[in-house]
């Protein structure tokens, strides 16, 4: 098993056997199909891509791609060596996975629109007295004797919309009925957002 796609649901907490209660995150895993499998031969490098979910329409490229299969998000995982097992057509489930397992989880971030340098990097706040007037400003960012900006300075800017992985985080609950996988902690991204999971 290499990885499966799922939709981020929303947050709980599960009461676990020694009474202690656990916030966990829900991912509504629905079967995964595997949509194209490459190999060092034809593509330079062994991955496998895989889909999930349904749309009611495909841009002809996309239909193309996928002939007879229904995969509204394609994600790729690299693999050491090419999947003999692994076919187009296959199905990954929730079988693969055991309760206790840690799997690191990747998602898109929540976009948090234009933020200055406070809530972006953590900047510290100018005096808030009445006799200064440089509360919430960035202050230099740039010396005399260069009179240029140096690339990667820490400024305001778009905040949010990162692909964040998480790691080793460890599966609390399984339910193959209601298709549920619930990890301790949070998961990068908004409710209804796609992440995918990947075993540690």
């Amino acid at each position: 098993m290499i990885g499966l796609i799922a939709k981020k649901t929303g947050m709980s907490q599960v009461i676990l056997d020694n009474g202690n209660v656990v916030p966990v995150t829900l991912l509504k895993v629905e079967p995964n199909v595997v949509t194209q499998v490459k190999s060092q031969d034809k593509e330079g490098y062994d991955a496998i891509q895989i889909g999930s979910g349904a749309s009611k329409k495909y841009a002809k490229p996309l239909k193309g791609h996928l002939k007879e299969l229904d995969a509204k998000i394609l994600k790729e995982i690299r693999l050491p060596e090419a999947s003999k097992d692994l076919k187009v057509g296959n199905k990954i489930d929730l079988n693969n996975f055991e309760v206790g397992d840690k799997v690191v989880v990747t998602g898109v971030s929540k976009g948090k629109g234009f933020a200055g340098t406070i809530k972006r990097h953590n900047f510290r706040s100018g005096p808030s007295g009445h006799g200064h007037d440089h509360h919430r400003q960035p202050g230099s960012i740039g010396a005399m004797g260069m009179p240029r900006v140096h690339k990667g300075k820490r400024m305001a800017g778009h905040m949010g919309v990162d692909t964040v992985t998480t790691k080793n985080v460890p599966i609390v609950l399984i339910d193959t009925k209601e298709k549920i996988l619930a990890v301790k902690g949070s998961v990068p991204g908004a409710n209804n957002n796609w992440v995918l999971i990947k075993k540690a």
